[in-house]
């Protein structure tokens, strides 16, 4: 099995640390599979009214969260190609904010948007098993900040773990 190791602190913008160090030691692509088998785990477990939930006036709902995790993996997993394909194009941010309302995933089954984000995950899992350890080592710009296409696959699963510790801690109290 493909080793990506850790990337280097001057792999990444310094707001990314957080995502980076969350993500334990250990095989990162099994991490993948793990974490998000885990996420479904508990996704699944919870009530229409959980998922529903807002701790707070203009925060999502759990069903929203996912919705911008498969939309975060899926902006990340695009830098990754284009990086790991060696295209020097500057690439611009997005804005989630925007994202998640047009997502209308507060109306959807849940099966339905994890179904979506299992594809999402397997498509990303496929891209990053076709890279070599050159391609890993490549970067390129976006949001106007240079990042290393390893530092995005660690940047992708902690993002994940970061949002899974969220709805643990101000969700399900």
């Amino acid at each position: 099995m493909k080793s990506i190791t850790r990337p280097d602190k001057t792999e990444y913008f310094e707001y990314y640390d957080k995502y980076v160090q969350i993500v334990p030691q250990g095989n990162l692509l099994d991490h993948f599979r793990e974490v998000h088998e885990q996420t479904k785990k508990l996704i699944l477990s919870l009530s229409e009214e959980q998922l529903n939930y807002r701790y707070a006036d203009g925060k999502w709902c759990i069903k929203e969260i996912i919705i911008h995790l498969a939309d975060a993996e899926r902006v990340f997993a695009y830098r990754v190609l284009r990086f790991a394909r060696k295209d020097t194009t500057p690439l611009s941010g997005f804005d989630e904010n925007l994202y998640v309302p047009q997502s209308k995933a507060a109306d959807r089954k849940i099966a339905d948007i994890l179904r979506e984000f299992s594809a999402v995950r397997q498509a990303t899992l496929e891209l990053l098993l076709s890279l070599d350890d050159e391609m890993f080592k490549r970067s390129g710009k976006a949001n106007d900040k240079e990042i290393s296409v390893r530092a995005l696959a660690y940047i992708l699963l902690g993002h994940e773990m970061h949002h899974v510790n969220v709805i643990k801690e101000r969700y399900l109290k």
